[in-house]
C-alpha cells in the first residue's frame, strides 16, 4: 500500500506541478516560463542512480523536472523534487549525490526542494556538510513538511497543490482517527476543490480520484454518504462520471494482489497482465509502471507496443 501512495502521491505532484512551484515559490510565474511546460526526466534519473533503492531511496517517488526561465535567452533549470517519508538516515548525503550526479551530467542550474511527508516528529535534514582539515563542502536545499501549514492556511490559499498537501496531511490519520471523522476531512477538502470554481470537471474527477485512494475508508455507509454530497455539489451528470472512477479503485486493488502473487511465483504472463491494466489505466508513465510491476521499462514498453497494433 505505501507503494501505491508513493505512486498516487508523484502522480499527483506531476499533475499539478505549476501549482507546486507558485505554492512554493512566491514568484513562480516571474522566475519560472511555465506556458511552455516542462519535461520529467524519470528515465534520466534512473540512469544516474541505479543503485538508488539499495541504499534507502526510491527511484518511484523521486522526480528530475526541466524547466525554463523567463529571460531574453534559452536557459533552463533542474528542479529535483524528493517526496520524503519517516526515514531520513544518510539522506542529507543522498541530497548531495544527486547535487553532484546531476550537475556533472547537465551542467545546469538545480534548484532542490524536499517535502517530507511524515509525521510531526520527522527529522527534517536541510543541509550536508563535510569538513576535513581545511577542506569543507555545505550544501544546503529548500524543504518543506506538509504540517508547515494548518488545515486553514491550506483552505485559505486557493491551490490545488495545497489541498494536495492537505490530503496527504489527513492521510497520516488513516487508522488514528475513526474512519466518520475520516470522512468528514475528506468532503471538506472536496467542497473546497467544488467551490472554488476554478477547476473543471475533468479536473475535478482526477483529484477526486486521488483523494479517495489517499485516504482509503472501507465502511461503505461513508463512502455512499460522500458519493451523495458529490453529487449535490457537482450534478448528477459530472458526479457520475467521478464516482465511477472512483469505483476503479477495486478493480485496482485486484491488480495490486494479482502483482504480488505474479512476482511471487515468478510468472510471465501475471505480468504482463499486470503491466497492460496499468497502461490502460492511462494515468502512469513507462518509467512509474516498471518500477510497480517490478519488470524493465523495455518489458512496459513491448507490451505497449503490442496492444496498440
Amino acid at each position: 500500500m505505501r507503494r501505491k501512495n508513493d505512486i498516487l502521491l508523484k502522480s499527483a505532484f506531476e499533475e499539478a506541478f505549476p501549482d507546486l512551484l507558485r505554492f512554493y515559490f512566491k514568484d513562480a510565474d516571474i522566475i519560472f516560463d511555465i506556458p511552455r511546460g516542462f519535461e520529467f526526466l524519470d528515465k534520466e534519473l534512473n540512469e544516474l542512480f541505479p543503485d538508488l533503492e539499495k541504499k534507502g531511496g526510491s527511484r518511484v517517488v523521486d522526480m528530475l523536472v526541466k524547466a525554463f526561465l523567463m529571460s531574453g535567452k534559452e536557459e533552463w533549470i533542474l528542479i529535483h523534487l524528493e517526496i520524503q517519508g519517516d526515514r531520513t538516515d544518510q539522506f542529507a548525503f543522498r541530497m548531495f549525490q544527486y547535487w553532484y550526479r546531476i550537475y556533472d551530467r547537465y551542467g545546469v542550474d538545480i534548484a532542490a526542494l524536499v517535502v517530507y511527508t511524515g509525521g510531526k516528529n520527522q527529522s527534517q535534514p536541510n543541509y550536508f556538510h563535510k569538513d576535513f582539515l581545511g577542506t569543507e563542502i555545505l550544501y544546503k536545499y529548500n524543504t518543506y513538511h506538509i504540517l508547515d501549514h494548518s488545515e486553514a492556511q491550506l483552505l485559505a490559499m486557493n491551490n490545488p497543490f495545497a489541498l494536495i498537501v492537505l490530503t496527504a496531511q489527513k492521510a497520516l490519520l488513516v487508522g488514528k482517527i475513526p474512519e466518520e471523522e475520516l470522512g468528514e476531512h475528506r468532503l471538506t477538502i472536496a467542497r473546497a476543490l467544488i467551490h472554488s470554481k476554478n477547476y473543471n470537471s475533468q479536473q475535478i474527477r482526477r483529484f477526486l480520484f486521488f483523494l479517495t485512494t489517499f485516504i482509503r475508508i472501507e465502511n461503505p455507509e461513508i463512502n455512499i454518504n460522500f458519493e451523495k454530497h458529490i453529487e449535490l455539489l457537482t450534478g448528477k451528470t459530472t458526479a457520475m462520471g467521478i464516482i465511477e472512477t472512483i469505483k476503479m479503485l477495486a478493480k485496482e486493488e485486484g491488480i495490486e494482489e494479482g502483482l504480488e502473487k505474479g512476482i511471487e511465483k515468478g510468472e510471465l504472463k501475471k505480468s504482463y497482465e499486470v503491466v497492460l491494466k496499468l497502461l490502460q489505466a492511462g494515468k502512469f508513465t513507462v518509467s512509474e509502471i516498471a518500477n510497480f510491476a517490478s519488470v524493465s521499462e523495455a518489458f512496459v514498453q513491448e507490451v505497449e507496443k503490442e496492444n496498440t497494433k
